[in-house]
């Protein structure tokens, strides 16, 4: 099944998603930044800005689905 039609394989996907991009744009802001406007980096971007302005969220996500990821 693809993560697609799985409901908890896509919000990992989202999340993971988010979490690389923050890191992303943390190791390399002048690429990002510069590209924002980009059809590729766009989405990079925005999802750089959810990881930095949410991040007590996002991390709280990160350690809700690890317990249910090793609790099934």
């Amino acid at each position: 099944m693809t993560a697609l039609f799985n409901f908890q394989s896509l919000l990992l996907v989202l999340l993971l998603t988010i979490c690389t991009a923050t890191y992303a744009h943390y190791v390399f802001p002048g690429i990002i930044d510069r590209n924002k406007e980009n059809y590729f980096v766009s989405p990079i971007w925005k999802a750089a800005r959810v990881g930095e302005r949410l991040s007590p969220y996002v991390s709280l996500a990160c350690v809700v689905m690890a317990a249910l990821t090793f609790m099934g």
